[in-house]
């Protein structure tokens, strides 16, 4: 059996002495009260019912999944619904909510926080209340009052949860194409038809009621992407004291049989005729649908920043406690029959790549978040701009190389079990195909990639990238006279100046042919990815070399995993130039009845 302890410690060095949130959170005038000891209170508490309440349904989750019923409903596994509702009796779902509809009014990052260890815990369990979050701020965004009277107080207590229901049979990415229809009815509501698949949480018995935000298109809309809305479906219609009604023509077709997340309910959702209330303006609702996308972007990268952690958490434990061969050096454990396996050289490589991938990813996911707060919250309209385009050029990154390399991190914990970890009993296994889907869904990570250089870079002339650019500069510029961070600033200029001079030769190219943006997207995502956390590990590591050798090895070892990282996990870039620099013409050349 897994096991599982929240990382608070370096949580709090990540928050505190990386971030220095408490005076960040000073700036901004609805959190200037937050200190060190109330955030290290609501970290510790929500570890707390992590740890006890969410992880233990981890497994038996996994083996029981879910069940559909005769008239389309869904019981999840055991424990999912007993567990939901201490989570909304403790408060966790009105965290980072606003104030005026029944929320705490805490910073996103402090629920990114919490995110992280409901993940580590238990990802499918995560995802009901997960995608409640994402529902409920598009209709922040673009909700009519009284839209946002009525669902946001039940959404933010957690009675309602939400799901988002984009994907048909024909059409994932490609929206444009999408059938779905919605007619107009007489009392200004809209008669919505048509089937949705691969929607997660799309019906179960955890809520009193469950608000599908669904994207239809009008008679009269034009075609392609430019033609469709966005309408709030419930599953129960609220009568007129708000409370859960009449059924509405929504139900639940079939529970997708799939790799991983078994606890939670993938479902085919059908409407069939089901009345439905438009969110924000005609014809816009990718708009409106966004707001919830680019949400569900960064918490998909944040579920593989859990499972990274957890996986990580047993196969360290394992590799101290199993016992096989002698290390090359000699026996170490003379009165054993043979040594753990954290002595061997591989095994060793194996964790601390895990180690350097997961504490990066936690820098990173925990930066974007305080972006993000003080995009939406800090007093100056400088700071606002600049952290909301670093929020949209950074998003895609996150989504796709916290992804990708969780599903490396998890493979790599489960190789250091051998082949206990492919046996299900160790939960090993699990951890792989729960990951798995973490690179596909809420955009592919292909598609990540093509957002990136397409739209966040090339679309505005490296406008986003010089703002990170210049980041990267200023840092480099202050340690330009630090001797003993000499080995890590000349890689990270080298690589910033790559990036530079690879960005144009891109663009360059892309100009003649586009299919070069195309080719290029992939390995370039993965490139600025490591420029990302080169900066971050370059940052941590001034943090441990000033500390020194304190805090029970706390620095040392943080020292040690910048080091690693910069010797056998940045050199992946160079091969990834390499890649950029062949051009389409490889891809392109073979014709498609040829392969």
């Amino acid at each position: 059996m897994p096991t599982y302890t929240p990382p608070t410690r370096d949580m709090q060095f990540v928050l505190h002495e990386m971030l220095n949130v408490e005076a960040a959170f000073k700036e901004l005038p609805q959190h200037g009260d937050l200190d060190i000891d109330m955030i290290n209170q609501i970290i510790e508490e929500a570890g707390k019912f992590c740890a006890d309440i969410i992880f233990p349904l981890n497994q038996s989750g996994d083996e029981q999944g879910c069940t559909r019923h005769e008239d389309g409903s869904v019981t999840t596994p055991e424990g999912f619904k007993e567990a939901y509702r201490q989570y909304i009796e403790a408060g966790w779902p009105s965290l980072a909510c606003e104030p005026d509809f029944g929320g705490q009014g805490l910073p996103e990052l402090v629920n990114n926080v919490l995110q992280e260890m409901l993940n580590s815990s238990n990802q499918a369990w995560t995802m009901y209340p997960g995608l409640t979050h994402g529902a409920y701020a598009a209709l922040v965004a673009y909700g009519t009052d009284e839209q946002k009277a009525l669902y946001l107080p039940k959404l933010i207590e957690g009675s309602w949860t939400g799901t988002m229901c984009l994907t048909e049979s024909h059409c994932g990415t490609d929206l444009g194409i999408l059938k779905t229809k919605a007619e107009p009815n007489a009392d200004g509501s809209f008669s919505i038809t048509g089937s949705k698949i691969f929607i997660s949480s799309g019906d179960h018995d955890m809520s009193d009621n469950i608000i599908h935000l669904v994207l239809a298109r009008l008679p009269d809309a034009p075609g392609g992407t430019k033609g469709i809305s966005l309408f709030i479906v419930p599953k129960f219609i609220p009568d007129a004291d708000g409370n859960p009604g009449d059924k509405n023509g929504v139900s639940c077709g079939s529970i997708e049989h799939k790799m991983g997340i078994h606890g939670n309910a993938t479902c085919v959702m059908n409407f069939d005729g089901a009345q439905g209330w438009m969110v924000g303006e005609p014809n816009r609702g990718l708009q409106a649908m966004f707001v919830m996308m680019n949400g569900a972007r960064l918490g998909v990268g944040i579920q593989s920043l859990g499972l990274s952690e957890v996986a990580y958490q047993n196969s360290l434990a394992y590799a101290k406690e199993r016992l096989q061969m002698r290390s090359l050096t000699g026996p170490k454990l003379k009165d054993k029959p043979a040594d753990p396996i954290i002595v061997h050289p591989d095994v060793r490589r194996m964790l601390l790549s895990q180690k350097a991938y997961t504490e990066g990813a936690r820098a990173f996911a925990y930066w974007v978040g305080l972006m993000i707060d003080q995009e939406h919250s800090h007093p100056d309209e400088a700071v606002r701009k600049d952290c909301s385009d670093l929020v949209a050029l950074l998003t895609p990154v996150v989504k796709a190389f916290l992804t990708e390399n969780a599903f490396e991190t998890t493979n790599q914990g489960m190789q250091v079990f051998g082949g206990h970890g492919y046996i299900s009993e160790w939960g090993m296994e699990q951890y792989v195909r729960d990951a798995r889907i973490n690179m596909i869904y809420e955009g592919t990570n292909g598609v990540q990639s093509l957002d990136l250089l397409g739209r966040k870079v090339l679309g505005d002339m490296g406008t986003k990238l010089m703002k990170f650019g210049n980041i990267v500069q200023d840092f480099i510029k202050d340690n330009a006279e630090h001797e003993g961070m000499a080995e890590f600033i000349g890689p990270l200029t080298e690589l910033g100046n790559t990036v530079r001079s690879l960005t144009a030769e891109i663009g360059q190219r892309a100009m003649k042919n586009p299919d070069e943006a195309g080719a290029a997207a992939f390995p370039y995502l993965r490139i600025v990815g490591h420029l990302v956390y080169a900066y971050l590990w370059a940052r941590m590591a001034s943090i441990a070399l000033d500390k020194g050798d304190s805090d029970n090895g706390f620095y040392t070892a943080k020292l040690a995993t910048a080091r690693f990282y910069y010797a056998y996990l940045l050199p992946e870039t160079q091969w990834l130039i390499g890649e950029v620099k062949a051009g389409a013409e490889p891809l392109m050349a073979l014709e498609a009845d040829l392969f």
